[in-house]
Formats: structure tokens, C-alpha cells, sequence
């Protein structure tokens, strides 16, 4: 097995958003702002190399939508999906399956593109399987008034009517053994019902990929939790239980939003679960 981080852009969020009811003056010191409140935030995608599978965890926003949606998001640096792809010696077609560890825009709007015509959508990945969960799905395609606006129809049903939509199963509790894909899956339902976090097992070490669960090191206090979050309090007692977790079995923390920290470590402290290392993906994975 093979990993390789694939940046697919970087952008920015306001930092009161990413950090819920936690003051300005605490969440700076990991995370500065601008002049507009806003903070650095990348779309660290992650390839997976295993025989003849090639794996790509999330997307990225992607290239398809409006000025106007993208002059939100004030986008940043030159990095590119099809770059970081090609800086390893791969193409979009080289890629078996794109695993998404849920629906919002930022993660999986780089599964789908404009058809040449640009009259219609088609699969960025014409040989890859597209993987969510049924329950995700079903509350990603029918969204609350609250997400309705990160679930964008043209980045998810295009995967359905391509026919290359596929399923993981459901654990029974927390964690689905086992995967078909090869790593095990963490379900948690504080950011979105049903998101997915990839552990894999790698060289005797396990690398999480965080998505929204740990968006950047600055999150690691239990309290600071984002204000896209759909079950705040739910989050707590999940971040809580998989920080443990990681600080008793030294996981590997891969951190897809943090612009500057790549990989961490974490420890047990007096105040809880705090950094311990950081790691660059080149580090770790050579």
C-alpha cells in the first residue's frame, strides 16, 4: 500500500463559523483570521494505492460552479485536484474509487463536472465507484433547512444516474469492520448524519482521515466545535471518544482542513486530549 495527499485547493471559511460559540481571542492563537474574520482552510484529499484499487478520499469543491459561488470562498494558491494527481504519475482515469466522507460541497464537488457541452453533468471519474452510506444519501437527497445550502443536486445526483453509486454498509455501532475498500469506517453524526472516517492500516500505523470531525488542530479542545455542526453536543461526546482513542493507540490524525498542520499525534494532558506532533504526509508516508 501507497499513500499520496492530494490537495485540491485551498480556500477560506469565517473563522466565528469554524469555531461556534468559542471567543475570537482563543480560537486566533491556532487559527488567525484576516481583516474579514476569515482563516486559512485547505481540501487535503488523500490516494490510496492497494494493488490494482486506487483510492481517492473526497474531492475537493471542484471547478463547475459560478464566480459568484467561488468569490465566497475566496479562493487561494494554485493547488489543483488534477496537479496533485499528476504530481504522483496519475490521472482522473486511473482512479477504482472515490470515497466521500459525506455530501457537503467542499468534499465531493470534485466527483462530478460539466459534460463538454456544458449542458448537463457527467462523472469527473469515468471508471471509478462512488461511495456514501444509505442513510447519508437518503439525508443528503432530501436535505434539512439547514444543509440544504452545503447539498448541491448537481454535485449528487449525477453519481446515482451514472451508475456508478455504491453503498458501504452500516456498523451496528460506531465502527464498520472490515470495509470492502479495505480500512475500517468511524461513523459519526454530530456534523452530518452518517459521516465517514477512513482508518487505515498503514505500514503498523493508523491513519484517520478527520474530514469534519477534527477539521484542523486547532479543534482539538472538546468545546470547539464548529458552528456548521447539526448536533453540536453530539460531536463533543464523539470527538471525545475518538480522541481517547487516538491518544491510547497513537493514531495518525490526517488533517484534511487544516491549511498548515498535516498529520498529528495526540496525548492525554491535565486539560484532556492535546496536540502532541505534527508530521508532514511525506514524513509519515515514505
Amino acid at each position: 500500500m501507497k499513500l499520496y495527499p492530494i490537495n485540491a485547493g485551498n480556500f477560506k471559511l469565517d473563522g466565528g463559523a469554524m469555531f461556534g460559540v468559542v471567543p475570537k481571542s482563543l480560537w486566533t492563537r491556532t487559527n488567525p483570521a484576516d481583516n474579514n474574520n476569515m482563516i486559512d482552510i485547505a481540501a487535503r484529499c488523500l490516494l490510496i494505492e492497494n494493488g490494482d484499487r486506487l483510492i481517492l478520499i473526497d474531492t475537493g469543491m471542484g471547478n463547475k460552479q459560478s464566480e459568484k459561488f467561488y468569490g465566497y470562498y475566496f479562493l487561494w494558491g494554485d493547488d489543483s485536484l488534477d496537479k496533485s494527481l499528476a504530481k504522483y504519475g496519475f490521472h482522473r482515469d486511473d482512479v477504482t474509487d472515490v470515497f466521500m466522507t459525506h455530501l457537503h460541497f467542499d468534499h465531493c464537488g470534485g466527483s462530478i463536472q460539466w459534460n463538454k457541452e456544458k449542458t448537463g453533468y457527467q462523472p469527473a471519474f469515468k471508471k471509478a465507484h462512488f461511495w456514501s452510506n444509505e442513510d447519508h444519501w437518503h439525508w443528503a437527497t432530501q436535505p434539512n433547512r439547514r444543509e440544504q445550502a452545503s447539498f448541491l443536486k448537481e454535485n449528487i445526483l449525477p453519481m446515482e444516474e451514472s451508475g456508478q453509486l455504491k453503498f458501504t454498509g452500516l456498523p451496528e455501532q460506531k465502527v464498520l469492520k472490515n470495509s470492502l475498500l479495505g480500512f475500517d469506517i468511524f461513523f459519526a453524526d454530530g456534523h452530518t448524519d452518517k459521516q465517514m472516517i477512513p482508518m487505515i492500516n498503514y505500514n503498523g500505523k493508523t491513519i484517520c482521515f478527520m474530514a469534519d470531525l477534527l477539521p484542523t488542530a486547532g479543534h482539538l479542545p472538546l468545546p470547539f466545535v464548529m458552528g456548521y455542526d447539526t448536533r453540536p453536543l453530539l460531536t463533543l461526546d464523539e470527538k471525545e471518544l475518538f480522541l481517547n482513542k487516538a491518544a491510547d493507540h497513537n493514531y495518525y490524525l490526517f488533517l484534511e482542513h487544516d491549511a498548515y498542520n498535516e498529520i498529528i499525534t495526540v496525548k492525554h494532558t491535565e486539560k484532556g486530549v492535546r496536540l502532541d506532533e505534527v508530521f508532514t504526509c511525506n514524513t509519515i508516508f515514505n
